[in-house]
């Protein structure tokens, strides 16, 4: 999806990408909403959480389990849902460079950026490093 993006860069230019970013989140949402259950926090990390969105978790941890997880890998708060991380591990031991890709240290949420493209974001963050 990143590589599509950024050759749309040009277009993204002459639409502005402010428009842009209303409807490439009319796409995002939904697709990612129904394959990863995510919550469209604007800053995704689906690629270094084994393809579990962690603002599922109760206390939207995002860079592991609490203290909390029940000996069967529960959630000390919704004791009948499987810790996120948990689930998080498990779909980065399936994940080339999963293992590694886990143990990132993301940055804490930003709510200013909740409902807006992930995907366009990321485009423009490899736009940028190109150019710079």
């Amino acid at each position: 999806m990143e590589k599509a993006l950024v050759a749309l860069h040009p277009v993204f230019v002459k639409v502005g990408y402010t428009r842009a970013e209303r409807w490439i989140s009319v796409i995002e949402k939904p697709v990612k909403g129904f394959l990863f259950d995510s919550k469209s926090c604007g800053q995704c990390t689906l690629g270094s959480t084994g393809m579990t969105c962690p603002m599922n978790c109760p206390k939207t941890l995002r860079n592991g389990p609490c203290g909390g997880v029940r000996e069967d890998g529960s959630c000390e708060i919704k004791p009948d849902m499987t810790c996120i991380w948990v689930t998080a591990w498990e779909g980065s031991q399936r994940m080339a460079d999963g293992e590694q890709a886990i143990q990132i240290i993301q940055g804490p949420v930003d709510a200013s950026l909740q409902g807006s493209s992930a995907w366009l974001r990321e485009a423009r963050q490899t736009i940028d490093q190109r150019a710079g």
